[in-house]
């Protein structure tokens, strides 16, 4: 294969951090090259410079031999270069095609857009993804994933030489997922060059041909994925033995803490029960839209539940809004940290506390010696990296984002905590944390309820798992049952109604 891009000495300087040091990647036409590295490695710096997001401070880029500096994303567009970032850039109200063509809208010689035009050239682009979306829907009437989609054929419709992935299918089901590796291995059996950035080394190894791994702003090594290994490239990544995955389970739970009966949402015909077990990690596994998020949703007071109640120690308790939830000892992490679980332009310190104001609050005053104690506390504790507590957590990387929101609910002291998706887009070292971070509370007689699209997760950490499909639990499986396979079947429906609620012995 030939060389179609080479990046050397790349050097970006932020406020105090110095975010690539003398880095180097190549990409070769026609190959899938992934991009690794532990979160605030350098590795989206490194694809933003290349696609005009970001200027270096240092380094040159070469395509195809030659100098190239792009200084937005649209001049890197006009030089073959798109990059797909992983929060969503689309706009709701607008259609599928207007997302697709923004900017470029096919037009008469009035001016006026050519509608069929614009959407028999979108459906043309959806149809290469094999994507059954109408374009003329509006953007804000798609599920995630599909928006998501709609972000990558955008992409796609520059008929780019370079197409930069970051996390693509964090949002997206295992088929959708399948359907992308498809047609990235087919964009590059024709020429195009993929950069791949992602967390999930499963991927990586059924994807791509090979992997250039970064820490701390510089490149540590490229290896060939057949010449590697798992273990390998996280000891690239860590620069140490991870050792276990995920830690030892804890078989013996005590007495139900949490008990969830006949709760129906909004809309739905049919309601769930379950019960949670003092020092349990229950998981709910399930496909995106199967409700595993609503349910948890309507348990904390986020959202109105039609009917149903909900005991604690076995006592009813009125939970209608987040402000009950956590009086009554809930703490609920969302799926979306950026969206619904921080305030991105505020410090570590203030996020921290932000979920238990009373504990640092004095007649209405904050006790600013109270809470940088606290989130002293848990910056150490949970070993978050940030040059200060007074750090804005939108400059954090996302695994010390993630963990900013975990030391938020850990400071109300929960007794069941929800975490929805707890390890989405963070790197292994920092998943590895949060795994033994949620077993060791559940030593301590936290319930834990773990909603999780990682099959992997699910087995490795959950001592239950629940199955959801179409808003309804289908099936219970004790951990020692418990395979990909057998929630797989669950989840796509495929074996119909079997659990009973409360059914443990």
């Amino acid at each position: 294969m030939s060389l179609l891009l080479e990046a050397s000495q790349i050097t970006k300087r932020f406020p105090g951090t110095l975010a690539l040091d003398r880095a180097h990647i190549e990409l070769r036409a026609g190959e899938i090259h992934a991009v690794l590295g532990e979160n605030g490695a350098g590795k989206s710096t490194l694809m933003k410079i290349i696609s005009g997001v970001y200027t270096a401070d240092e380094g040159q880029i070469l395509l195809e031999g030659r100098p190239v500096a792009p200084a937005n994303p649209h001049e890197a567009l006009e030089l073959g270069i798109a990059i797909v970032h992983q929060e969503l850039s689309v706009v709701p109200a607008l259609s599928v095609a207007e997302n697709i063509f923004g900017g470029r809208l096919p037009t008469n010689a009035l001016g006026m857009v050519r509608y069929n035009r614009l959407y028999e050239n979108a459906r043309s682009v959806l149809q290469d993804l094999q994507l059954d979306i109408d374009p003329r829907a509006p953007m804000e009437t798609l599920s995630v994933a599909n928006q998501q989609v709609v972000e990558i054929a955008k992409a796609l419709s520059f008929q780019c030489k370079i197409l930069i992935l970051d996390e693509p299918t964090s949002a997206l089901t295992a088929r959708e997922a399948d359907i992308l590796f498809g047609l990235l291995r087919r964009l590059a059996s024709e020429g195009t060059g993929i950069f791949y950035i992602s967390h999930k080394l499963s991927e990586i190894f059924t994807l791509a041909d090979r992997v250039t791994v970064l820490r701390d702003g510089r490149t540590i090594g490229t290896r060939a994925i057949a010449k590697t290994t798992p273990d390998e490239v996280i000891r690239m990544m860590v620069g140490r033995e991870l050792g276990d995955f995920y830690p030892a389970k804890n078989p013996d739970q005590g007495a139900p803490l949490l008990e969830v009966r006949d709760l129906r949402l909004n809309g739905q015909t049919e309601a769930n029960s379950f019960s949670l077990y003092d020092g349990e990690i229950l998981g709910i596994a399930g496909l995106i839209g199967s409700g595993r998020s609503e349910l948890a949703r309507a348990i904390f007071g986020a959202d109105r539940k039609a009917s149903g109640e909900i005991l604690i120690d076995g006592k009813r308790v009125e939970i209608n809004s987040p402000a009950d939830a956590i009086r009554h000892g809930l703490g609920y992490l969302p799926e979306d940290r950026k969206a619904a679980g921080l305030f991105l332009d505020m410090a570590v310190r203030r996020n921290i506390v932000a979920a238990d104001l009373k504990e640092i609050t004095r007649h209405g005053f904050i006790s600013n010696s109270k809470e940088r104690s606290i989130a002293e506390q848990f910056v150490s504790r949970l070993n978050i990296n940030t040059p200060s507590i007074d750090q804005e957590v939108r400059r954090l990387s996302g695994g010390n984002q993630q963990k900013a929101l975990v030391a938020k609910w850990l400071a109300i002291r929960p007794r069941i905590l929800i975490v929805d998706e707890p390890t989405r887009g963070i790197d292994v070292g920092a998943k590895r944390e949060i795994h033994f971070l949620l077993r060791e509370l559940a030593a301590n007689h936290v319930g834990i309820i773990m909603i999780s699209s990682e099959l992997p997760e699910i087995l490795g950490l959950s001592d239950r798992i629940l199955v959801m499909h179409e808003g309804m639990i289908v099936g219970e499986i004790d951990a020692a049952d418990a395979t990909e396979e057998l929630i797989m079947t669950y989840a796509s429906g495929q074996q119909g109604k079997v659990y009973a609620s409360n059914n443990r012995s």
